[in-house]
């Protein structure tokens, strides 16, 4: 199984910038001034973009001349099972825009449905279908940031079945409907 992670460099800043734990141990941010490396979940002041690169594999940052940051500590494990939640998170950021079934996630890293639902939930205190609902999420307002989509096709562009149940779970998550979250985006660009 991969285990890249289909993001951009923009999808990277903004999970950085958000400081979202979704996507710790998934890469890493490395800063060229200071030559450490964080999790994307760091609360450390951040860096100007322009000196950041990302690496998705810990020993490649550290063999590139990065130390680990003191604060978030991203060279610790901090659980034995983290190596299953992360193959997991990786398939799911990989595969949002397919129907995926807990069966499916199970079969790819190799743990009955039960057993990896129980893990999933004590280890990031969430099932994999609300963890898969948040990542898609993200990446429809990624493209309502930056594409001019319709709603509807950013529904089905990022794996929702349905137009109801996208818009209420990313009312549910953003506070806000696709189309007003939009126009608040639209609206502080041009205040700046």
């Amino acid at each position: 199984m991969a285990t890249d992670i289909n993001l951009s460099f923009e999808e990277m800043w903004e999970k950085i910038i958000a400081c979202d734990r979704k996507y710790d141990g998934l890469f890493f941010t490395a800063v060229k001034t200071t030559k450490i490396y964080c999790r994307p979940s760091c609360r450390s002041r951040k860096p100007k973009k322009a000196n950041v690169e990302f690496y998705q594999d810990i020993n490649e940052v550290e063999r590139a001349g990065y130390r680990p940051c003191k604060r978030c500590q991203p060279e610790i494990e901090h659980s034995p099972n983290i190596a299953f939640v992360r193959k997991i998170i990786t398939f799911l950021v990989n595969h949002y825009k397919q129907t995926l079934k807990l069966k499916d996630i199970a079969d790819q890293v190799g743990l009955s449905p039960f057993y990896l639902e129980r893990l999933f939930k004590q280890e990031t205190s969430e099932t994999p279908r609300t963890y898969l609902e948040k990542i898609r999420i993200d990446k429809a307002a990624h493209l309502l940031k930056n594409t001019t989509l319709t709603n509807l096709e950013i529904c089905y562009e990022v794996g929702f079945q349905s137009p109801s149940n996208f818009y209420k779970v990313f009312r549910t998550l953003k506070n806000c409907s696709p189309s007003e979250y939009r126009k608040e985006f639209v609206n502080v660009l041009d205040r700046s």
